[in-house]
């Protein structure tokens, strides 16, 4: 083995120098060798060792039990240098005791067989004979370190994470990698590591973990540079040295890797690209971080070509300096170190552009030091938090001094330790000026961001985010003066603020092929878990709909745009709530449902809003004889996931009520029963529903007989006469469901108010659509309007007039929607002409006089 260790080694060396081998063939090659060495060996200590003692078998599986070997580090991550170290853990599954046959073997314990089987392998790796030997073994990243036991069982680990599981100990983790064992047993391993490694939620307190280990490690350096001036310009640990790009790909694994499992990758390279990809990082930048590690790697491993020896440090020697400016193909070492220098403050500045600590925003820090102090302290703590608002121009003094003491006092922020009180008070000190500056609406939105930072005080990772990154907070005060809805929305669901970090991507257009493909991935990666399924659906609704949100604060989206960009990320999450839910039905008959969603309401006529409930019904199309209760079961599962809570809230709350026969109905129909009830049982009422529905998700064969159903259903020619009473009629009931007894208009139920246009609109396409085919397209009611105008029907001038004011109401209710307010409603004053031009076509067309 250490022969042909020498020969690959040499061999690769050869190929490097001259210019045949890229990093990644060497890295790969030395990885894969390494792994080589670690199999072959094991298997064969572990054959002489199962002879001395027997088969070691679980005592909870009584499955016969093997050492799974970890590789830790470069490693892992399959880029091992030529003269590296292997960093290795040892684990079993079970314990339990050797299994003998004959009275030659002695049993063991299973830990006794594993301990013994591993301390083999580490000699048998890296004892040193005349060819050399194969690698250095290092085993001081096993639970405990050097003080713990060489091998663990999987329970042993799980506790170990449990309770002593140390920050550093994540980073170390996420290069873990099998290279022995059953596949079950490594799958277990897994489920085991990953809670441990990876938060369910974004871990932003990882910036600071990982800011305090590397500021340990560049200490040691300094420390060993200043005794040893010869050690310095450390490639790897040195500022701007390849552990910075490291930390910088790793860092967003700590943070992000617990919701998005792509950015679990092993290797460094791997998850630089991903994260270029993912857009987490600017492409450009990855590009860049890419050449500068090859060419820090290839410095390095031209440093441990000169002795096949692990260093990291350039030679004192002149000439052997000269040498190594050789083999990367300069001049001669100015050269070699202007471009090493270059490479280094590129990643330095990369490095510091998320590490670097966060300085304090505050004007004055004294002031700051004065206001996390007077929250600590009964008996100055009203004056100084005073003296500073009215400094700052907050308009009610005596309001914001009474809620930011109520707030500092609760027993919330006291159970906090020090550290983290302390941080939430500098944030909400942050926050005062931005408050002052964006409007004066003080004591408003000083209440929004105060209930915020309440929810989030337990949180660390989430205040840990605000500190930062700054800019966020500001976003956040903006958000909060902007609407009640949007603080009350982020504070039910603080892990968006992750969106917040990127003003440019939080206000890019959607963009629908890419979201549809990576919900997908992430259900498929999720197959068999449905409670993760259902949160990713959750998150990835709420994140798409935050940034909506976002860009409709800015002003940046009609309200129109945002209704269709909501109904159809409602599409989207319907669509992919039908086939992951299928897939959890065991009695199941085909591997695709012929089952489809079809939308009504405000999802059918493309005007969702926010908090829009789901208008649908269910329908099937297939004949086999466990169709029928296999989709009421999908039915009902679908609904279930859409309104279960869980940690992550709620996707939307469903309507069926319109499914034929109401209430008293089936809950799926066969498309061919729902065709005979539209054309002989349904009332007027649901005809009128139906001018507003929609094929939604599902089956697409299904669409085509849904839309030829809808058509001919209301291209029927009705009575005139009948149509106008039932109408009228059925617009009186809701009228009286939905009294007004306040002095102003309610937009939506209110006489000449949106219900009414939307009647109009209803009456004018059952009314003529047997005549003008085109009516029946689901156009939405001002296109409608305007295309009745087109031909003949109504008036030209007060079409215009009545689509102008369904717009005008719309704008109105969207911004009451935003303030968190049930009802819209406003001064008659204020839409008096739009009120207007709504009764007299409704007069016109039902001949009704509409009372004002």
């Amino acid at each position: 083995m250490r022969r042909l260790r020498n020969l690959v080694i040499s061999v690769l060396i050869t190929r490097d120098l001259g210019g045949q081998a890229d990093l990644d063939e060497v890295v790969t090659t030395v990885s894969e060798f390494a792994d080589f060495a670690v199999q072959t060996h094991l298997q064969a200590l572990m054959s002489e060792m199962v002879l001395a003692h027997g088969t070691p078998i679980g005592e909870d599986s009584g499955e016969s039990q093997e050492l799974i070997v970890l590789g830790m580090g470069k490693l892992g991550g399959r880029e091992l240098n030529v003269s590296s170290d292997i960093d290795l853990i040892f684990c079993y599954a079970e314990d339990g005791e050797t299994s003998v046959t004959s009275d030659q073997q002695r049993p063991l314990s299973n830990h006794e067989f594993f301990s013994r089987l591993g301390k083999k392998l580490i000699a048998a790796i890296s004892e040193i004979t005349e060819d050399g030997f194969s690698f250095r073994v290092d085993m001081a990243l096993r639970p405990n370190g050097a003080s713990g036991p060489l091998v663990a069982s999987f329970g042993m680990v799980e506790e170990y994470f449990m309770v002593q599981g140390r920050e550093w100990e994540r980073y170390a983790w996420v290069k873990a990698r099998a290279l022995t064992g059953k596949s079950s047993d490594i799958e277990a391993l897994e489920k085991i590591v990953r809670p441990f490694v990876y938060r369910r939620y974004l871990d932003y307190g990882a910036i600071d973990s990982l800011r305090s280990m590397h500021a340990q490690i560049r200490a040691e350096v300094i420390r060993q540079e200043t005794r040893h001036p010869e050690r310095s310009n450390n490639v790897k640990l040195g500022r701007g040295g390849i552990r910075e790009i490291e930390f910088l790909s790793q860092v967003f694994q700590l943070i992000r890797g617990g919701r998005e499992a792509v950015l679990r990758d092993r290797s460094t390279r791997n998850t630089l690209r991903i994260l270029g990809e993912k857009g987490i990082l600017e492409p450009l930048t990855v590009e860049k971080l890419l050449d500068s590690y090859s060419f820090l790697r290839n410095v390095e491993h031209r440093l441990q070509y000169l002795d096949d020896a692990q260093t990291h440090t350039f030679p004192a020697k002149p000439e052997d300096q000269r040498l190594i400016a050789h083999m990367m193909n300069y001049s001669g070492t100015e050269e070699l170190f202007e471009h090493l220098a270059k490479h280094r403050q590129f990643v330095a500045e990369q490095f510091d552009a998320i590490f670097k600590e966060k300085s304090s925003s505050s004007s004055n820090p004294e002031d700051e030091e004065r206001m996390i102090a007077a929250t600590l302290s009964e008996s100055d703590g009203h004056e100084v938090v005073e003296a500073q608002l009215i400094a700052l121009g907050f308009n009610d003094v005596p309001g914001a001094v009474q809620r930011l003491m109520l707030t500092w006092q609760s027993p919330r922020l006291q159970s906090l330790s020090e550290s983290s009180r302390n941080k939430l008070v500098a944030l909400i000190n942050k926050a005062l000026s931005m408050i002052v500056a964006q409007s004066d609406m003080h004591l408003q939105t000083l209440n929004r961001l105060l209930a915020f930072m309440e929810a989030i005080a337990r949180r660390a990772a989430y205040l840990a985010l605000l500190t930062e990154y700054p800019h966020t907070l500001e976003r956040v005060v903006r958000m909060m003066n902007a609407s009640d809805w949007a603080a009350q929305f982020l504070t039910r669901h603080p892990i968006l603020l992750d969106e917040l970090l990127d003003e440019s991507s939080l206000h890019q257009q959607p963009d629908w092929d890419a979201f549809t493909a990576e919900l997908q991935q992430q259900l498929d990666h999720a197959k068999g878990d449905t409670e993760r399924q259902m949160e990713t659906l959750r998150e990835m609704h709420h994140a798409l709909l935050f940034r909506l949100l976002a860009q409709d604060l800015e002003g940046q989206l009609t309200v129109e745009h945002l209704a269709d960009a909501l109904s159809r990320l409602a599409d989207l999450i319907v669509s992919a709530t039908i086939q992951a839910a299928w897939e959890t039905i065991s009695t199941r008959h085909r591997e695709r449902p012929k089952f489809a969603v079809i939308a009504y309401g405000k999802l059918g006529g493309k005007e969702l809003g926010y908090a829009s409930d789901l208008d649908v019904i269910f329908l099937y199309d297939d004949e086999d004889q466990d169709a029928p209760a296999a989709y009421a079961k999908l039915a009902q599962r679908f609904i279930t996931w859409m309104t279960c809570h869980t940690p992550a809230g709620i996707l939307f709350d469903i309507d069926i009520a319109l499914r034929p026969d109401g209430a008293s109905g089936l809950m799926v129909s066969s498309v061919g029963s729902f065709a005979r009830y539209q054309e002989k049982s349904a009332w007027l009422w649901e005809h009128q529903a139906l001018t507003r529905a929609r094929f939604c998700a599902g089956e697409p064969g299904i669409a085509e007989q849904f839309e030829q159903i809808r058509e001919n259903v209301l291209r029927q020619q009705r009575d005139a006469e009948q149509l106008r009473v039932e109408v009228i009629a059925m617009r009186k009931k809701m009228r009286g469901a939905h009294p007004n007894r306040t002095e102003l208009f309610d937009l939506k139920q209110d006489a000449g108010g949106m219900i009414d246009i939307e009647f109009i609109v209803q009456f004018l396409v059952l009314k003529y659509a047997h005549q003008f085919p085109q009516l029946t397209a689901n156009s939405g009611n001002i296109a409608l309007l305007k295309l009745c105008a087109g031909l003949g029907l109504i008036d030209a001038v007060l079409a215009g007039k009545t689509a102008d004011a369904y717009r005008t109401f719309r704008k109105l209710q969207h911004k009451h929607r935003l303030q968190g307010n049930e009802k819209a409603r406003v001064a008659h004053e204020l839409v008096a002409a739009e009120v207007a031009a709504t009764k007299e076509l409704w007069g016109i067309l039902l001949q009704e006089k509409v009372e004002t």
